[in-house]
């Protein structure tokens, strides 16, 4: 049995979710507010260990057409200072396209409100993205 964790990387925020146990749902478990590199990475080591995962599944934020722009340079160079960081940490990229879009339908559909939507939406992309690639391994 392996446990996943996702990560929804952005300028100001990473989403993160995480597996079940047993690699068939995901769960939302916060939203890192990002400051410093370093505390960030401190921040994501912490949470590996809390949820006892060394696989990491990121979303690449490829563009509509499938292309690869600048965003996935910075998330592509962000998870290679994690791998730098933690060395036997597996990374695994996920086309994360619409996965914000997906979220962001989701939550209002669930009424949830505008200020609560930008709180977790984040958090709620980074599911999306640990759901797609964990029904993609079934």
């Amino acid at each position: 049995m392996k446990r996943y964790m996702s990560l929804d990387i952005g300028d100001r925020t990473i989403g993160i979710a995480v597996s079940d146990l047993l690699g068939l749902t995901a769960q939302g478990v916060e939203t890192i507010r990002r400051r410093k590199e370093e505390d960030d990475l401190k921040r994501l080591g912490e949470l590996m260990e809390q949820y006892e995962t060394k696989s990491l599944v990121s979303g690449l934020p490829k563009n509509m057409d499938g292309t690869e722009g600048d965003r996935c340079s910075i998330v592509k160079e962000f998870m290679a200072k994690v791998k730098e960081t933690y060395p036997d940490v597996e990374v695994v990229f996920w086309d994360e396209r619409l996965s914000t879009v997906a979220a962001t339908r989701s939550l209002i559909e669930a009424d949830v409100s505008r200020k609560k939507r930008k709180k977790v939406i984040d958090k709620m992309a980074a599911v999306f993205i640990l759901q797609g690639y964990l029904d993609s391994l079934r």
